[in-house]
C-alpha cells in the first residue's frame, strides 16, 4: 500500500517509474473499508471472508471494477 496525496502524484509516480496505475482509494473510503472489514473481529464466532463474499464488502462502499472482482473469472 502506497499513499499519495492527489492523483496526479499517482500518475507522476507511476509514470516515473514505468509501472501500471492500480487501484485508489480514498481516506473516506480507507477508513470504511476498515472499519466494515474488522467491526466482528474481536466476536468469538468471528470468521475470515472468503474470497466469494469480499466483493460485496468492496462493492458496499463504492469500490468496484476489475481489481476488486476476487473471485471466478477475469475477463
Amino acid at each position: 500500500m502506497l499513499l499519495f496525496r492527489s492523483e496526479e502524484h499517482v500518475e507522476g509516480f507511476t509514470q516515473s517509474r514505468g509501472l501500471p496505475a492500480g487501484a485508489t482509494l480514498t481516506v473516506e473510503q480507507q477508513w470504511e473499508l476498515a472499519r466494515v472489514w474488522y467491526e466482528d473481529r474481536l466476536s468469538a464466532d468471528w470468521r475470515r471472508r472468503t474470497a466469494e463474499e469480499a466483493p460485496a464488502v468492496f462493492a458496499g462502499i463504492g469500490l468496484t471494477g476489475e481489481f476488486w472482482r476476487l473471485a471466478g473469472p477475469r475477463g
